[in-house]
């Protein structure tokens, strides 16, 4: 157990598938987003071939277990409608980017190709919305009280790739992740970008292509979580599936009315168009349908911090027998203004949700959930060889098998605390498992992961 004592930790710089027949008004409005998929679709097919042919280069879900599951669209050109204009949805995608790109008073180029604008904080998307349209971002949050002590572990200034050049964002801006015209046409429809896609609720998951390693507690009253989380960059097979590690809060009944926030690490090709995993957050107050998004992607997040680029890189990465390198995050409910906070690593605020975006999640949280998620699409009829944590099975161990360590809840004294009752779950044990444990340095903890297709797996 003392190598567990020389993990990289970072912690100061972070380094569609529905079908429907009826006519109900929510059905009515799918058939509405199907006909913009296939037209959106048949835009993307027009848009990269006429590219191609002026030799320009042409240019996610996660989920967790009983929550939804999302699927992408294989599209076809024979399934799409004729009746489009390609001239009209280009400018309803440049009219998006513009809506979501703000203005930057300083642009920083990632090693990765991406692209990081300082925008001023009071002109970030969220204050888009109507409910903070005028006002500013919160600075202070009363943050929980603990009794813990952190383990021996390596800080590290720079933890995403665009801030290791040196380069920051001046105070009184942050910085964000610029979307490209590229980003949207991966995407399946323009209204769909940056969101999962709802489906109908399931609490198995045997066959809806989601996969999961997770370790969850139920049956309270819970006011945030934290975790320490390992991060590798696994492979994944191709653009429709995504692998990610990542923490929820829930709460809500799991149907329409469905509350979550989520933070963690994900590879997603089809949203971010390449392999890199990546800090992100998500948030949903109605179960995926109409609110919500991935990052900074619409209104919502409050972001408060000029050094962490959410949805940007992380680096350095986790290796076989090497280096270790895990992220603390902590989501937690301010007692004083009801805003459910965002930090990283050691007391570093990098925003907030504010409370009147959720229904349930104004008060507690009935669950909290940790864990690994993948989508196997069967291509070619086999298992996916998607990776999940880092390509190895649990009993591998540290250095070799992905980690959560020093799981912890906040009880509504505004107390962090150890788990009671950590279960674990892996629904596909085969190709993904999941052992869990206790001491006295990681607290709770679990290993989880696997490679996927192999012998017992196919």
């Amino acid at each position: 157990m003392d190598n567990w004592y020389f993990v990289h930790h970072y912690t100061t710089r972070q380094c569609q598938c529905y079908c429907t027949t009826t006519t109900t008004q929510e059905e009515d409005q799918e058939l509405q987003e199907e006909e913009e998929t296939r037209t959106y679709n048949s835009t993307k097919i027009h848009v990269m071939a006429s590219r191609y042919s002026k030799n320009i280069s042409p240019i996610i879900y996660i989920f967790v277990f009983f929550l939804f599951s999302v699927c992408p669209v294989l599209s076809s050109l024979e399934q799409f409608n004729q009746t489009f204009n390609p001239s009209d949805d280009m400018k309803i995608i440049k009219s998006h980017l513009m809506k979501i790109n703000k203005p930057a008073i300083k642009t920083i180029k990632s090693p990765d190709g991406d692209l990081i604008d300082c925008v001023l904080s009071h002109q970030q998307p969220a204050f888009d919305h109507p409910q903070l349209k005028g006002q500013k971002p919160l600075e202070l949050a009363e943050r929980p009280r603990s009794s813990g002590h952190n383990i021996n572990s390596m800080e590290f200034e720079n933890f995403q790739l665009w801030s290791m050049s040196g380069e920051t964002c001046p105070e009184g801006t942050i910085p964000v992740r610029r979307t490209k015209e590229q980003d949207i046409l991966r995407a399946s429809s323009i209204r769909r970008f940056g969101r999962k896609i709802k489906r109908p609720v399931r609490r198995d998951t045997t066959s809806n292509g989601h996969e999961h390693a997770v370790g969850y507690v139920t049956g309270d009253q819970y006011y945030g979580a934290k975790a320490s989380i390992n991060v590798w960059a696994p492979k994944v097979t191709n653009q429709y599936e995504f692998s990610l590690s990542q923490m929820w809060v829930i709460s809500g009944s799991f149907g329409d009315d469905l509350n979550t926030i989520e933070a963690g690490w994900q590879v997603s090709p089809e949203l971010y168009g390449d392999n890199y995993p990546r800090f992100f957050t998500y948030w949903t107050s109605d179960a995926y349908q109409a609110t919500g998004c991935y990052n900074l992607l619409c209104s919502g997040f409050v972001q408060t911090n000029n050094r962490i680029a959410i949805g940007a890189a992380i680096s350095p990465t986790s290796s076989y027998n090497g280096g270790q390198y895990d992220i603390s995050i902590m989501i937690w409910k301010d007692p004083k203004h009801g805003h459910w906070w965002l930090e990283f690593g050691s007391g570093v605020l990098v925003g907030y949700w504010p409370s009147f975006l959720f229904t349930h999640l104004r008060g507690s949280a009935s669950m909290i959930q940790f864990g690994g998620e993948i989508v196997n699409s069967r291509g070619n009829g086999f298992h996916t060889s998607t990776q999940m944590g880092s390509g190895h099975f649990a009993g591998e161990g540290f250095g070799k098998a992905s980690y959560f360590r020093n799981l912890q809840v906040v009880d509504w004294d505004n107390s962090l605390i150890p788990l009671s009752n950590l279960k674990v779950l892996a629904d596909h044990p085969n190709c993904y498992d999941i052992q869990g444990g206790i001491n006295r340095v990681w607290g709770n903890y679990f290993y989880y992961g696997g490679p996927g297709r192999n012998q017992r797996c196919s």
